[in-house]
């Protein structure tokens, strides 16, 4: 692979790039970061994440401009081990868990890493979906033994205090996804929980979701996560993540959290219908989690990988963009059901690269 440079600018997209860069090995320079901003150049939540990644990574140089408008990444090998990182309170720790997500399985040891401060928002993947949707979807690429997400404590916005403890084993090479058909709906499985409040809210959320569920199917499993004393942080909070699982084994997930002078009952209906639009769209994988199952065909073995999905966000599209800058690799797209002219749903195919983890220590 050649460290050639690549150059990007903006601050969007930030995370999928270090990512790519880091696993292709390729230098990556991005200007232009806010310049307009009264605020210029990089958050504290990226400054953040640059520190994780140099922390999971062994000999990554990255070098910041003095305005913070610009940086240079120099990319390292992804070493793992036991890593302690705390994120600030600006973003939840799902913001920081993706991309550490995609990097864990190709690192030299297993990854342990705990990470403290907010674990619900509403930017960001929740802890609850990156523990049932997100995990399980790596499982699809062979990454299963020993990979778990423990929620040590609670920690809702703006005053955080949570713990979450990511384990990802390491992976020689991963599976080529062959996954094409949605089946139908077997199961909703759901997580509510409330801290420091009234602990009857989760259950008026659970009762507002069956309300609606129930209607179309009867095997629904919500469950009231109960959290105590220290471990549930130090804000006030609730949520709602839900997830539906089909016959096939595909996921739709969706969540909601609480807002100021919204009732429990509100939030509950709100994931609940957000869950059925998702449903609506089909597929075999919702659209948060387009771009790690996209990655992770990139990576597979040199065949064909093949994945039916809805259409591609704004988000999918740039990381389809960057990974043919990264990779070389260029996906093809048709449509799922050329005679349903409805059907929106579109089937990805690519050829693996055959990345294999060169980084991992061999037993």
């Amino acid at each position: 692979m050649s460290s050639s440079l690549l150059t990007f600018s903006g601050h969007q997209y930030l995370r999928q790039r270090l990512v790519l860069s880091i696993l292709s090995g390729k230098h990556i320079r991005i200007d232009k970061i806010r310049p307009e901003d009264k605020n210029p150049g990089l958050r504290d939540y990226e400054i953040s994440l640059l520190r994780l990644l140099e922390r999971v990574t062994n000999g990554t140089i990255i070098e910041i401009s003095v305005t913070g408008t610009a940086l240079l990444l120099r990319p390292g090998v992804i070493s793992g081990g036991t890593v302690v990182h705390e994120c600030p309170l600006t973003r939840s720790v799902g913001y920081f868990l993706e991309p550490v997500i995609m990097l864990a399985p190709f690192s030299k040891k297993p990854l342990n890493l705990t990470l403290t401060g907010i674990t619900t928002d509403e930017n960001d993947l929740s802890v609850d979906l990156l523990r049932t949707v997100t995990l399980s979807h790596l499982q699809l690429f062979g990454i299963s033994d020993g990979l778990e997400l423990r929620i040590k404590k609670r920690g809702a916005a703006p005053g955080g205090g949570g713990e979450v403890q990511f384990l990802c084993p390491i992976v020689k090479q991963v599976k080529t996804l062959n996954f094409v058909e949605p089946g139908k709906i077997k199961r909703i499985r759901g997580i509510s929980h409330a801290v420091r409040v009234n602990p009857q809210f989760s259950n008026r959320m659970i009762e507002a979701a069956r309300s609606i569920l129930n209607r179309y199917i009867p095997d629904i499993y919500l469950y009231s996560d109960v959290y105590k004393g220290e471990e549930s942080g130090k804000s006030p909070g609730y949520a709602l993540s839900i997830l539906a699982e089909s016959t096939t084994g595909a996921i739709h997930c969706a969540e909601a959290i609480s807002q100021a002078g919204v009732a429990p009952e509100d939030i509950g209906l709100k994931a609940t219908r957000a869950l059925l639009s998702e449903i609506n769209r089909g597929g075999c994988v919702d659209r948060r989690h387009q771009t790690l199952i996209l990655l992770m065909m990139v990576l597979g073995s040199e065949d064909v990988g093949r994945c039916r999905m809805s259409e591609p966000t704004a988000k999918t599209i740039q990381f389809l963009r960057d990974v043919q800058s990264f990779f070389g690799t260029s996906f093809k797209v048709v449509q799922a059901d050329p005679s349903d002219p409805e059907s929106s749903q579109l089937v990805y195919s690519c050829y693996g690269t055959g990345y294999v983890n060169a980084n991992r220590t061999l037993a």
